[in-house]
């Protein structure tokens, strides 16, 4: 049985502050936890740690940094697949991401509104599903919510069948395996790092 979800996920993209705002405020968003490695952006300043927090504040939007934890690009060499990269199945298991994925589970069984945010405004495309909302969906049987714009949203499970061409009711036999994913892009050339996977 999933549990109701009060977890969102959002990403800020191109748009302007306002327009981000907008879009949090329409489904009553209180808490923003950042899951960026690097909390930074080149062409939205605005979305740069050390700005963000205070005009969410402003706004009555307490801001959380957990991409430490949680965020998309670790430093962690083992989480590379052997193209270059990363391998979500092998992020998942890292305790310190373990450790962040269990504190939304918390803010979850309170009932906090809350959003996950990331760079990337397809959640398709981005950790904020294919490694944190697959990880809630299957180990804690809730269902992440993608904001995509004011008043609209996408589920978890509606994006993992775009991903995965994966159905929850699984195949004639009614099985399945769960899917794993991967980052868009390679970030290693692993050619160069060799050593680090076959020695």
């Amino acid at each position: 049985m999933f549990k109701t979800s009060t977890l969102y996920s959002i990403g800020h993209g191109h748009k302007s502050k306002e327009e981000f705002l907008a879009e949090l405020k329409s489904f009553g968003i209180k808490y923003l936890v950042d899951v960026r490695t690097m909390p930074y952006s080149k062409w939205a300043s605005d979305f740069n740690g050390g700005c963000i927090e205070k005009w969410l504040a402003a706004a009555g939007v307490r801001y959380v940094y957990m991409g430490d934890s949680i965020g998309g690009k670790p430093q962690d060499n083992t989480c590379y697949d052997a193209e270059g990269f990363f391998d979500y199945r092998k992020m998942a298991e890292v305790p310190s991401f373990r450790e962040g994925l269990n504190r939304l589970v918390v803010a979850n069984n309170k009932g906090l509104l809350l959003a996950v945010m990331c760079t990337e405004t397809d959640p398709s495309q981005c950790h904020r599903s294919k490694l944190i909302g697959r990880e809630l969906y299957f180990n804690y049987e809730i269902n992440m919510r993608h904001i995509v714009g004011i008043g609209k949203s996408i589920s978890q499970e509606a994006i993992m069948r775009t991903l995965g061409e994966w159905e929850p009711n699984g195949n004639l036999f009614g099985s399945y395996e769960p899917p794993y994913f991967k980052s868009c892009k390679a970030y290693k050339e692993i050619s160069q790092y060799a050593e680090d996977y076959y020695d």
